[in-house]
Formats: structure tokens, sequence, C-alpha cells
């Protein structure tokens, strides 16, 4: 999936970034993953990768194992949220905003089981989807964003999803 990043927003995904503004968001946002939603430090839930086409978050096999030895479906659903809203989170800093981030809604197909340890991205929404969400949020402090996320192993789609999120920027963080 190929997307475009409104120039509006600075720092990790300019061309010619830093890694090392991108290695700074990524240790706050699991920072603050860790902090305000504990299950992420208990299935060992890491921030691994941002760029121009969205978040990765890894997690170990061997902390969301289920009876069959393939990854629990539980995990997979926090883990792929979560990218949506850590990908979220990551527009809110780069706007130098915060806001309660929850999900509305969401849809997840679990297509094929997942045996070892994965990797979810949330892929950063259309240009044009990223403005409305700006210009609301600006306009009424509150909007809503929708983001895909999809895990793979071998080269086979494992889990995909879509979430649509709401943040709140007078809500608690």
């Amino acid at each position: 999936m190929t997307t475009l990043y409104p120039s509006s927003l600075p720092h990790a995904l300019e061309p010619g970034a830093t890694d090392l503004v991108t290695s700074d968001l990524l240790c706050r946002l699991q920072q603050t993953m860790h902090m305000q939603i504990p299950l992420t430090g208990a299935i060992g839930i890491r921030a691994i990768a941002y760029d121009r086409e969205g978040l990765l978050l890894s997690a170990p096999l061997a902390q969301n194992i289920n009876d069959k030895g393939t990854v629990f479906s539980g995990s997979l659903n926090a883990v792929i949220t979560l990218a949506g809203w850590g990908l979220i989170w990551l527009l809110l800093q780069e706007q130098r905003l915060s806001g309660a981030i929850v999900i509305q809604d969401s849809t997840i197909k679990y297509l094929q089981p997942v045996r070892r340890d994965f990797v979810a991205r949330g892929y950063v929404p259309e240009r044009s989807e990223i403005e409305q969400f700006q210009s609301t949020l600006r306009k009424h402090s509150r909007a809503r964003l929708s983001v895909l996320a999809e895990i793979w192993e071998d080269d086979a789609q494992r889990v995909t999803f879509t979430g649509r999120y709401v943040v709140d920027l007078h809500g608690q963080r």
C-alpha cells in the first residue's frame, strides 16, 4: 500500500529526516503504551519502526502462545489494534497535540494462524483523510480516523484489520 503523508507533518516522515527523531518518537510511544495500557508490557509489545508507510509493532510468540502453539487471537487483536492506536498517537505528536484516543469500532479477519514472533503494521491513511481529520480536530477538538493494519508471515497475509478511532483533545490522556 502506497500512502502519502501530509507535508504539514514534520520530523520522522519527511525525506531526509534523521533516525534520531524517529527513535525518540518510538521510545516515547512505547513508554506511553506501557504506562497507559499495562497489557502492552505483559504481552511484550515493542514499537520497532515508523516511516512514510506507517507504524510497526512487534510481539513475541512466547508471551502470546495459545494451546495450539500459535499466537492467541486475543493477542493478535490487541497488537493490531494498538498499531492503529499508536499510529494516531504519533500523528498527534507530529502536530504537538495530545488527547484521548479510543477505538470506536473495528473489523478483524484471522486468515491464517501466526506461528512465531510477529509484527503488525498500521498504515498511514491517505493524505485527504488525514487532512479532514486534522481540520475536524482543530474545529471541534474531536475527530475520527480509520486505520488499516495487517500482520504478515512468510509472505502471506495472516490478519487484516480496519479500525475507526476517536480522538478527543479535551479527554483524559
